[in-house]
């Protein structure tokens, strides 16, 4: 798993996924390096470079046709890494339940109070680091299930067009 999330964490590895992602769902799910070259305005040995950690990573395959390779997103290790993190989202009822139950709750009066200051046990030094690491955790949770979403519509439409040319 820490290949993975260590494999991930590079921005520019990211972007060769997410226009990997893109392209899988059409016909022609394969890039040359050219291609991915011109889509990422990236220098032809920086991709390279990407797209090496990215085959050792197990998160691409490639095909040699003569000199050229050609890329394509394997989805496998992305999905088992998903079903993994999907563990660790919480559900959306967790975030306060219905709107019905919480208007029931009973409300103190230090939970009304205007700031997290005031409700707050940690050093302000430990605030500050605590209040943005909340926050790049939910924008992580956030985009997790974003991507989750769109994937599982992705998968399905594959399922479709599969399904559609076995019939033919």
């Amino acid at each position: 798993m820490a290949d993975i999330f260590d494999v991930v964490s590079d921005s520019t590895r990211r972007e060769i996924l997410g226009i990997l992602l893109t392209r899988s769902a059409s016909t022609a799910p394969e890039l040359s390096v050219s291609d991915l070259v011109t889509a990422t305005q990236l220098s032809q040995p920086t991709v390279s470079k990407q797209l090496k950690v990215l085959r050792d990573a197990g998160l691409v395959a490639v095909r040699e046709d003569g000199q050229h390779r050609y890329y394509r997103l394997d989805t496998a290790p992305l999905a088992s890494l998903g079903a993994w993190l999907k563990g660790f989202i919480p559900a959306p009822e967790s975030f306060g339940g219905t709107p019905r139950r919480a208007a029931e709750k009973p409300v103190s009066p230090s939970a009304t109070s205007s700031t997290t200051e005031a409700q707050s046990v940690l050093p302000p030094d430990l605030r500050t680091v605590a209040s943005e690491a909340g926050a790049v955790a939910a924008t992580a949770i956030f985009r997790i299930r974003e991507s989750w979403g769109d994937l599982k519509v992705q998968v399905r439409g594959a399922a479709e067009r599969a399904t559609s040319q076995m019939r033919k």
